[in-house]
């Protein structure tokens, strides 16, 4: 008997794209799946859309938008999965997908979680993300971004993987989550896959990725779009990763990366080239002053509530602080490339 897996389809005003993305988990090789979608609140009627055109889908309205976490913690609180599968609701599966996750998922006990192969939809060979690497600061990025994907071909293991297309032991999460939560509620949204991906390796879980678990992201590299909510939550949740998983140590190691990051950043700015060159296209650059000032502000403020968590995570960790280290080196990004990729 083949174990059930939850896929959690988070939706808001995905209508362009959310009948492609059911259609494509309903069109997987392996069958035994339960799809649950969390309408964070649409009014574009996408909600009516599922409602009338999968009626084997669980669909679950919120009337208002959760953000990312909360969403996805209210899906997964559901499932009955043994398995869990978080997806974005602009992405389209291939019809191997779940079933490729799932045989690597399975190889070893101590893996937690299994990362996809995303490619761009609109760029033709291009990744969005082959599991995410990670920064000193707290700060991550999809692996192999903007490369092409047959230079991913190999199954191996990663830091963690996006939480674009995500599965995950059950087990896992229930060992890592904070009190009733998964993902961490006060992120609202970025940054909640790398958080995770931080508290499952301080438990000493593994991530695998499977490179024929292949799947399509409606996010254009093209669009250059970076806005003031994005760029916020960016940096404001990678400070509280920071504040949450890492040993003081490392704290203070990861201030010499921001600043190096901050001045590569400040040249993508100029030169146009990177997240805040894409920023300031749209935006000026005191824009993203502003942005930076509101960074601090907020996350200095919602110190003590991380504190807090930190205190759990830190007593349950059972890596050492070497190890740490050791998978900052092993699941690098370097400092150009966080500074100046989009």
């Amino acid at each position: 008997m083949s174990d059930l897996v939850s896929v959690v389809i988070l939706n808001y005003n995905g209508r362009e794209f959310v009948e492609a993305c059911i259609g494509s988990v309903l069109a997987q090789d392996y069958r035994d799946i339960e799809i649950i979608v969390v309408d964070n609140g649409s009014s574009d009627g996408s909600n009516d859309v599922i409602r009338e055109r999968f009626p084997q889908v669980r669909l679950i309205e919120t009337g208002r938008n959760l953000g990312f976490a909360a969403g996805n913690n209210l899906g997964i609180r559901l499932a009955k999965g043994t398995y869990i599968v978080v997806l974005n609701n602009d992405c389209e599966l291939e019809d191997t997908c779940i079933s490729a996750m799932k045989q690597a998922i399975g190889k070893r006990a101590e893996y937690g979680a299994c990362a996809s192969k995303i490619y761009l939809l609109y760029d033709d060979g291009l990744l969005d993300a082959a599991g995410i690497v990670v920064y000193p600061d707290g700060l991550s990025i999809g692996r192999g971004r903007l490369e092409r994907g047959d230079l991913y071909d190999r199954e191996e293991e990663v830091f963690f993987s996006s939480g674009c297309c995500s599965m995950y032991r059950k087990e896992m999460l229930d060992d890592i989550r904070l009190g009733d939560d998964y993902f961490d509620e006060d992120f609202f949204m970025y940054g909640d896959d790398t958080d995770l991906g931080w508290r499952a390796r301080l438990r000493g879980w593994r991530c695998i990725y499977a490179p024929h678990a292949r799947l399509y992201h409606a996010h254009s590299a093209a669009s250059g779009s970076y806005s003031h909510l994005k760029a916020f939550h960016v940096e404001r949740n990678r400070i509280w990763i920071l504040v949450k998983c890492f040993p003081l140590t490392l704290i203070l190691y990861g201030q010499f990366f921001t600043l190096a990051r901050y001045l590569f950043q400040a040249y993508g700015a100029l030169a146009g080239k990177g997240a805040s060159g894409a920023f300031t296209k749209e935006h000026s650059s005191w824009d993203l002053m502003a942005v930076l000032f509101k960074v601090y502000w907020s996350a200095l403020r919602g110190l003590p509530r991380m504190w807090k968590k930190r205190g759990e995570i830190q007593k349950r960790r059972v890596i050492t602080t070497r190890y740490m280290f050791d998978l900052l080196r092993l699941y690098r990004i370097r400092t150009k490339d966080i500074g100046l990729k989009g």
